[in-house]
């Protein structure tokens, strides 16, 4: 009979999360129930944010334990369906986790229409990109000729954040870990300008960067970038708070920046987190948008693909060392690819 295999989290981790905090597992094939489907899974991705379930920290994961599934989105095929609306052979979005077989509610489960690439639906079309767009336009609220920062400028949501802004006619200023990066942002994405926040003089190429100041902040990691962005930001400006991405994979977080509140009252700075689940029936709306850019070529979606279930544990720990660029996604099976 064929199996599901698994990884499951063999503990919680203590510092930096390692690989050894996972291990592999063959587990029965899951059976579907009522309203549920049975899905194989071809991919799945990797996010910074599933770090924050694994110390508690993100209230939306629930209470962090090990022996289960690691979570993650990802799309794959339908196999058996009780759930009225889905049938076998549809190509769907849903919580897979981990594995390579699991079984969802139809409720969590969403059908990618056959015009798309599956694995955009991980990237501009998934979370991801849908994190960027209500983070940045609704939250950010950048117009035209606003200085944009965006921190972790070429991981999964902020090097579509930093796309986005610059079709909104801003100029933006990425954030990111290397030259090499830089160069991807500068040459490929539209930024600007970039700077490499691992240089010693990160905070004097900042300032000559944004000569005019930072209108709109996206911020993905907290820390020291957070507070160098804070003596850059004008009056009136906004700051986005996705993520904190320098603060998750330690059990010593950094406290926070020095300047708050006195700058943010000083120059009336407004500076709100966000989940992008709050924007829940707002979806289609973002998601026709990014179509039409990702249709026109005006967004580039860059994907950073591992290959093989036993390779993830060792992609987590990676990406939350900023080895990524792009949506990092790890693709357990050839899938076919659509038309984006």
């Amino acid at each position: 009979m064929p199996s599901n295999q698994q990884v499951l989290i063999n503990s919680l981790p203590s510092g930096k999360l390692q690989a050894s905090d996972y291990r592999l597992a063959d587990a029965p094939m899951p059976v579907p129930g009522d309203d549920e489907v049975l899905i194989e899974t071809s991919a799945f991705a990797i996010t910074a944010g599933t770090r924050a379930g694994l110390q508690g920290s993100a209230s939306y994961a629930g209470a962090p334990k090990a022996g289960i599934v690691m979570n993650a989105t990802g799309v794959g095929r339908i196999l058996e369906s009780n759930a009225a609306g889905f049938n076998p052979g549809d190509t769907v979005q849903a919580p897979t986790g981990w594995q390579t077989h699991c079984t969802a509610k139809a409720a969590a489960v969403s059908k990618i229409p056959p015009q798309d690439d599956p694995i955009a639906w991980l990237g501009p079309l998934g979370i991801n990109g849908l994190t960027a767009y209500f983070g940045l336009l609704d939250i950010g609220r950048p117009v035209s000729g606003d200085t944009v920062m965006v921190s972790a400028a070429a991981g999964s949501v902020g090097h579509m954040v930093g796309q986005i802004a610059t079709l909104k006619g801003a100029r933006t200023v990425g954030i990111a870990s290397s030259n090499t990066k830089l160069h991807t942002l500068t040459a490929q994405l539209g930024f600007a300008a970039g700077v490499n926040y691992r240089e010693d003089d990160y905070r004097e190429a900042l300032k000559a960067a944004t000569p005019k100041g930072v209108d709109v902040y996206f911020d993905n990691t907290g820390g020291p970038i957070l507070g160098s962005a804070l003596f850059r930001m004008n009056v009136g400006g906004r700051i986005a708070c996705c993520g904190v991405v320098s603060q998750y994979d330690t059990d010593r977080p950094e406290p926070g920046p020095k300047g708050v509140p006195g700058l943010l009252v000083n120059k009336r700075i407004r500076m709100q987190g966000f989940l992008v689940f709050d924007f829940a029936k707002r979806y289609e709306e973002a998601r026709a948008d990014i179509r039409k850019w990702l249709n026109s070529g005006e967004m580039i979606m860059l994907t950073d693909t591992i290959l093989g279930l036993e390779a993830a544990p060792d992609a987590f720990v990676d990406l939350l060392a900023g080895g990524n660029v792009g949506t990092r996604v790890v693709q357990i099976k050839p899938h076919p690819a659509g038309v984006v």
